[in-house]
């Protein structure tokens, strides 16, 4: 693995020329050089945030342990401190590349309004194979705006440099924001396709036998068996159901809760045991917020 700390330090590994400014860079990606053969380490991590528009061709992409084909124009998030790797597929292949990537510094944000609501965009949390697919409409909106941030990069720098620049980044962030909600929209098919596979992931598992010893599923679990990011998955459901993850590993509980009060002669204590809990406080607890009565007063009803 190989750590950036600075841009001008990941600008001196791709054989690019110095940044015009040491916390931002804004890069046409079919500039950059390839790399020599045995160069490119295994895995790379940035300590500043990356983001791009790019279209590439026979290049293999890894962002954290999940590939992405990266053979149409898409935009892409890094966070700072999350690991990927490019490499090209084919050695006997030309690879090709076009687009452009914007570096930003932390450091860069100090003392402006952006250095504390980046993170609140869910976006830095995807994995590539989750990045935004854009229509030409919107490709060209984005790259619209990046061309006017080039502009302010490669103009000299004055007191008005930085808040023009950040005003540009909150562009870019905003209209990235929007059209990720528009996708969860329009790939209808493939997003019912999840839920599908959710529903029938948290069927299998409250139907274990070794449920008891296995506790409940996490968010993080149900996430990576369905080859996504926890934040990924609880707004995609958000959209399609109104509920985030947690809420649908809690209905699928309680279904299977309500199966056992009311068809076998099993104590609250056992089914609470059988269902993963520790303590028989936490599934009376849980099963009254949801349904508002208690585990006993919902068998009662059945007498």
């Amino acid at each position: 693995m190989k750590r950036f700390a600075t841009i001008s330090e990941f600008h001196e590994f791709r054989h690019l020329p110095p940044p015009l400014h040491p916390l931002l860079s804004v890069v046409d990606v079919g500039t950059v050089p390839p790399l020599w053969p045995g160069e490119e380490p295994e895995n790379l991590v940035l300590d500043f945030y990356a983001f791009s528009v790019k279209r590439m061709r026979n290049f293999r992409i890894r962002y954290g342990q999940q590939p992405f084909d990266f053979n149409e124009g898409i935009m892409s998030f890094l966070a700072p401190g999350q690991v990927f790797s490019v490499a090209v597929a084919d050695a006997t292949e030309e690879a090709e590349k076009s687009g452009w990537a914007v570096y930003i510094h932390p450091d860069f944000l100090w003392q402006t309004p952006l250095a504390t609501t980046i993170r609140q965009y869910d976006f830095w949390d995807y994995g590539l194979r989750e990045a935004l697919f854009l229509s030409a409409r919107e490709e060209a909106t984005i790259l619209g705006v990046i061309a006017a941030l080039n502009q302010e990069y490669q103009a000299t720098l004055d007191q008005f440099s930085k808040p023009i620049i950040v005003a540009q980044l909150e562009s870019l962030l905003r209209y990235a924001d929007r059209y990720y909600h528009r996708q969860f929209l329009t790939r209808e098919k493939a997003n019912h396709e999840v839920l599908t596979r959710l529903d029938a992931l948290l069927r299998a598992y409250f139907d274990r036998a070794d449920l008891a010893q296995r506790g409940l599923p996490t968010v993080q679990y149900v996430a990576e068996c369905l080859h996504t990011s926890p934040k990924y998955l609880s707004s995609l459901l958000r959209v399609l159901t109104g509920q985030n993850t947690q809420q649908h590993i809690h209905e699928r509980l309680l279904a299977k809760a309500k199966e056992q009060l009311s068809a076998t002669s099993l104590t609250v204590s056992e089914i609470a045991y059988q269902l993963g809990f520790e303590h028989l406080q936490s599934f009376s607890k849980l099963f009254k917020a949801k349904t508002g009565c208690s585990p006993l007063e919902f068998r009662a009803s059945f007498n």
